[in-house]
């Protein structure tokens, strides 16, 4: 057995996941523990702003980067100490680390994250794994989403079509078909919790919407729901992908300026649970060929009022969450950085071109040695 540790701090921004998987021999998964840590109120703030705004300056980046760093290094040794392990007992760490910016579809593609992998390695003594995205769009890819690739490792089936759905800050979905002939299909499907959270935020100065509870309290306003589905990157052909430089703070206040019809909070907030819900059942929908399954993970997992639109959308299609196939929802993206540390360190490659558009299957990340 080996043990490998994934970090994942997603656009959601609402912590840092630290997830302890172990592989045998024939690479076969397992799930030792997980855990997840806040970050900071200064720091949290200030990546915030950083992805919002888009702007910045080179000395600000570049100390935000190590400041990150220091903060994920820290929290291993933290998890490591608690589960009485020492950085011998780890063959790598696979840190995703923060996405600043994801532009695959530029003049020169690019996705950059932050949480300096150098400051890992030597603060922890640990090998460590980052930067997996740039490999697969130098390849022709879009560099995300990267987690359908251990999706098909840990959950396809042969006896029923499966859909997973990664509920963060953005949606992302994955198809799992039974028969080994035909291709996993993944993408991003827009805005997953980033827009609810912000609202919630913004109103009611909590985190984020308990259980749904106030999403519950409103009722969708179709019409102000087609203007915000009017957003191109709906009808996008896949492969795509997105993040926070598109559905942002910036982005919502457009769209909601153009609604010239007074609209109270509450139902504001059960409208971006329908545009959450929506953009993925349709897309469920338009990609299904046969009877499936769908199973949720991610923060959304936690919204109630959320799950249960799916459901009614989804109709006679059973909503269920990961933790029935095999991992709790909380840990799923944690875990699939362990999974491609994994795969980088025993040089196998990590991306699904049927996913990401990648001209070819190749090896992901930078190793940052011990």
């Amino acid at each position: 057995m080996s043990y490998y540790i994934g970090v994942m701090s997603g656009t959601s921004l609402d912590g840092i996941d630290i997830a302890l998987s172990d592989f045998s021999d024939s690479g076969e998964f397992g799930f030792i523990a997980a855990e997840t840590f806040p970050i900071p109120t200064e720091l949290h703030g200030k990546l915030l702003l950083l992805i919002n705004n888009q702007e910045t300056t080179l000395e600000e980046l570049g100390a935000i980067d190590i400041v990150l760093g220091q903060l994920i290094g820290k929290l291993i040794n933290q998890f490591l100490t608690q589960h009485q392990l020492g950085a011998d007992d780890i063959t790598a760490i696979g840190s995703h680390g923060q996405t600043i910016y994801h532009s695959p579809n530029s003049s020169y593609p690019f996705s950059q994250q932050i949480g300096n992998a150098n400051v890992i390695a030597e603060m922890t003594g640990i090998t460590t794994v980052a930067d997996f995205r740039q490999r697969d769009i130098a390849a022709g890819g879009q560099g995300a989403p990267l987690v359908p690739a251990f999706h098909q490792a840990l959950f396809r089936s042969l006896n029923e079509d499966r859909f997973i759905v990664n509920i963060g800050g953005i949606s992302n979905l994955t198809l799992l078909p039974s028969s080994s002939k035909q291709a996993v299909i993944g993408f991003d499907t827009g805005p997953g919790n980033v827009l609810i959270d912000y609202w919630t935020q913004s109103q009611l100065k909590q985190p984020y919407d308990r259980g749904g509870q106030w999403a519950a309290s409103g009722q969708c306003d179709n019409e102000y729901l087609s203007l915000l589905l009017n957003e191109p990157y709906f009808k996008q052909t896949i492969p795509k992908s997105t993040g926070r430089e598109l559905f942002n703070a910036k982005w919502f206040e457009k769209v909601t300026h153009q609604y010239r019809h007074n609209i109270n909070p509450a139902d504001i907030q059960a409208t971006l649970v329908e545009l959450t819900t929506r953009t993925i059942s349709d897309e469920i929908k338009t990609y299904a060929t046969s009877k499936y399954q769908v199973f949720i993970c991610g923060g959304g997992a936690h919204n109630d009022y959320l799950l249960t639109r799916l459901q009614d959308l989804l109709g006679e299609r059973q909503v269920s969450t990961t933790e029935i196939i095999g991992l709790h929802p909380d840990w799923v993206e944690a875990c699939a950085f362990s999974w491609l540390a994994y795969r980088t360190m025993t040089k196998q490659a990590g991306n699904l071109p049927s996913v990401t558009g990648a001209k070819h299957p190749t090896t992901l990340g930078a190793i940052y040695p011990a």
